[in-house]
């Protein structure tokens, strides 16, 4: 009887602002759209500890909600640089799912489906999970921008269980603290195959 191979650890990534630049088309959009001679353009740096919804006027959060509906808002993101082949090194050490919180945005389904086959092909279409509360992934890490989701990810029902929440930085999570942060995909890299 040959001994048994070790069981891989499991890494659920987020799709928003992890490995999708979704804050840069909607700040594309928003631009285009309002920026002007009378009003300069918004820029990353201008988010720092907010969300783009705090530093727009509260009369234009429809527009904002309106660009997440428009047909082609996620299938044209960006890349997050490094996001490809990192991912793909994972996959010879892990397992790894991609679970994007999408139910805040049903409409986004076949968008994000398609962007993933188009960019990630190499993920199995068994691995991405479309959900609204990232506690029920049964993962061992969560690679997410979102405190609130890291937050509910954490198992507070079994101790004995390791489940790491690790922060990836964007400009409104830059001063949240209390998790292993990440800046990028190089530190992923790092992180997990050093």
């Amino acid at each position: 009887m040959s001994p048994q191979a070790p069981e891989r650890k499991v890494i659920a990534v987020d799709m928003d602002e992890v490995i999708a630049d979704a804050l840069g088309e909607h700040l594309n959009r928003y631009n285009r759209e309002f920026a002007n001679d009378h009003t300069a353009a918004i820029t990353l740096s201008d988010l720092r500890g907010r969300r783009l919804w705090q530093v727009i006027p509260a009369h234009l959060h429809s527009t904002l909600d309106n660009y997440l509906r428009e047909d082609d808002f996620f299938r044209n993101l960006g890349v997050m640089p490094h996001a490809q082949r990192v991912l793909e090194r994972l996959q010879s050490r892990y397992e790894i799912f991609i679970a994007s919180a999408a139910m805040e945005v049903p409409t986004s389904f076949v968008a994000k489906y398609d962007w993933l086959a188009e960019h990630f092909p190499f993920i199995p279409t068994s691995h991405i999970v479309f959900c609204g509360d990232k506690s029920i992934l049964r993962a061992d890490y969560l690679i997410d921008d979102n405190p609130r989701q890291l937050k509910l990810f954490h198992d507070t029902t079994n101790p004995g269980a390791v489940r790491e929440g690790i922060l990836y930085s964007s400009p409104a999570n830059l001063d949240v603290t209390g998790y292993r942060r990440v800046d990028d995909w190089l530190a992923v890299e790092q992180m997990f195959l050093s």
